[in-house]
């Protein structure tokens, strides 16, 4: 469904964010909750506390609306906002529990419901990347996360996670050149297609 029917495009439904129209914090929300939620449990288990993440971006967006920049790519915006925001909360609960906060985990897991009318073969071949993708260190899943998954350019990625344009591009090949390692069997083409599957 296009939530944003509404308006011509993003830049207009950007504008009256701007200009503190209640109806596009609406359609805003409707058109980008389903990929802040679905990031924030790559952070937290606990739904409520990404749905609590959210519901505080988005106030901070109403309550900010006059000082946000003129113009910008929105998937990007938010992806970056949200992941401070989940941060913020990772680090106030570590330095609660454990005392000397350190990066979060990063939580990528097969979903067989979201696969259910794949191939028996497709599917343990998922199964496979899925396991190896455990193995990766956590920068490594979120860059592949965030290429993939939300189609975000490398330097997109990069800016959102805080490190160098190369050092974005080095985790990436590093990741999948260890994921070939552990799927020799399978073909680079085919492994990128179930690595934007496996990612949902």
């Amino acid at each position: 469904m296009n939530h944003l029917q509404h308006f011509t495009d993003e830049n207009a439904l950007w504008t009256a964010i701007r200009e503190g129209q209640t109806g596009a914090f609406k359609v805003l929300y409707e058109a980008y909750a389903d990929v802040l939620y679905r990031y924030g449990l790559r952070y937290f288990r606990e739904e409520e506390t990404v749905k609590d993440c959210m519901h505080d971006l988005f106030v901070d967006l109403h309550r900010y609306h006059r000082n946000l920049s003129p113009s910008v790519n929105i998937r990007f915006y938010l992806l970056g906002a949200f992941r401070r925001k989940l941060h913020e909360v990772r680090k106030k609960s570590m330095s609660l529990h454990l005392g000397a906060y350190a990066d979060p985990a990063f939580m990528i897991e097969y979903d067989t419901e979201h696969h259910i009318m794949a191939g028996e073969q497709q599917k343990e071949t998922l199964r496979r990347l899925s396991a190896a993708l455990q193995l990766l260190p956590a920068r490594q899943k979120e860059v592949l996360y965030l290429r993939y998954n939300t189609e975000l350019s490398y330097e997109e990625v990069a800016e959102i996670m805080k490190i160098s344009i190369a050092t974005c591009r080095t985790l990436a090949y590093r990741a999948f050149q260890q994921l070939r390692e552990q799927l020799k069997s399978v073909p680079v083409y085919y492994l990128v297609i179930c690595l934007f599957n496996c990612l949902f």
